[in-house]
């Protein structure tokens, strides 16, 4: 938890200069503009000692005692002798003799000594206090979900931040990261699976950071039911959010590349593996350079019956060739002409996955400036519960 806020010594001892002439007497205030100087000075334990020299002085009146009240919180928390802030702060709480902005700061500081003493249940009682008068929202969240995982009351923390993420998102606003990390952790140690999802599913739409795309990406493919002909758009994604990196999923991906009839993305692949330094290098050096002699032989092969295997597509009375035969094209860089024929292909129809190509097509259209956008929505409509759907919105976020 973050270090909690302490009262602000420079306004604690203005106030005590501003006073002292109209309300304090000189034996009173001369000590306590002493301790703020010395607060200042960062000698919190000799400020205590003036804030009691003043407290000894007889007779006191309400105003010199709310004064030292003040005081002796502000010098008690900086020294780290939270029982004496506490009783401090409480004294000014009772009977009214602070306005209910400084109460509402009050509040929230007895809330955190008290979770600094581990006190959850008083510190419960001065969060909800401190809501009441308006404290900072944000810092109340954290220690409430500080409370909560020292208990291990998980469900409560998932309820909360879900909350919060949902209030944020009903006002136009992006949740908050915390709020989102916090839900993600306590969704995985319910084992609710569909909250998980969700929680990485945000972090990566507002926060695209690596570190959560490799997380929802590991996950989706963990999914019950997820298609492994998937596995090479999702590292597709991996590369484009630069999370593939080892040398077995280079390798691994310019195979799959190859599989699909695509070597000239799986050469692709393997030109980048060479240039970041994951192929080429150690005892498996030959074995890198058996797969770049593949993958070139391959490419050459497809480019010099790329005419008639569009020719056959084009003869055929369904059209899942079309759509195959048009990412190849995609692949040489001919997306337009790639994109006609996965069309072509998808209102021919007869397919045997039509969200398949529609993912497909989809990512073809990424691949033009022109057609971005065109892209971005044929993604947000591939359906599918085998992981194509997973997989196209995640294509449609980091697209956009």
């Amino acid at each position: 938890m973050r270090t909690l806020r302490l009262l602000t010594t420079a306004l604690l001892a203005a106030g005590v200069v501003a006073t002292a002439s109209a309300q304090l007497r000189p034996e009173v205030g001369r000590p306590l503009q002493q301790a703020g100087d010395l607060l200042k000075a960062g000698n919190a334990r000799a400020a205590l000692a003036k804030v009691r020299e003043a407290d000894a002085v007889g007779n006191k009146t309400a105003a010199e005692q709310t004064t030292i009240d003040r005081m002796r919180g502000a010098a008690a928390q900086r020294a780290g002798d939270n029982g004496t802030a506490i009783a401090a702060f409480e004294s000014l709480m009772s009977g009214g003799r602070v306005g209910g902005g400084e109460q509402a700061q009050i509040a929230e500081t007895l809330a955190g000594l008290y979770v600094q003493q581990r006190n959850f249940g008083k510190a419960g009682e001065w969060i909800a206090r401190a809501r009441q008068l308006g404290a900072n929202a944000g810092r109340l969240n954290e220690m409430t979900a500080y409370i909560q995982s020292q208990s291990g009351d998980y469900n409560a923390i998932l309820r909360d931040s879900t909350a919060a993420v949902q209030a944020a998102e009903t006002a136009g606003r992006k949740p908050g990261e915390d709020d989102l990390l916090r839900m993600a952790d306590a969704a995985q140690r319910t084992n609710n699976n569909a909250a998980y999802s969700s929680a990485l599913e945000k972090l990566v739409i507002h926060y695209n950071k690596k570190d959560y795309w490799s997380a929802h990406l590991a996950r989706i493919q963990r999914k019950p039911g997820f298609a492994p002909r998937l596995a090479l758009d999702v590292m597709r994604l991996k590369l484009a959010q630069g999370t593939l990196t080892s040398t077995e999923e280079f390798m691994e991906m310019a195979q799959l590349a190859v599989q699909a009839g695509l070597p000239a993305e799986g050469k692709a692949i393997v030109d980048k593996g060479y240039a970041s330094g994951a192929l080429g290098k150690g005892d498996q050096a030959e074995r890198h350079g058996r797969l770049r002699d593949l993958v070139l032989k391959q490419d050459t092969e497809v480019k010099a019956s790329l005419a008639a295997a569009t020719a056959e597509a084009e003869a055929k009375k369904d059209g899942n060739d079309l759509v195959k035969v048009g990412m190849v094209h995609v692949s040489l860089g001919q997306v337009d002409q790639g994109v006609a024929l996965i069309e072509k292909g998808i209102a021919r129809g007869q397919l045997r996955n039509a969200d398949d190509a529609k993912l497909r097509l989809g990512l073809a259209q990424l691949q033009s400036a022109k057609s971005k956008a065109k892209g971005i929505q044929t993604l947000r409509t591939v359906g599918g519960r085998d992981g194509t759907a997973d997989v196209a919105r995640l294509w449609a976020i980091q697209a956009g």
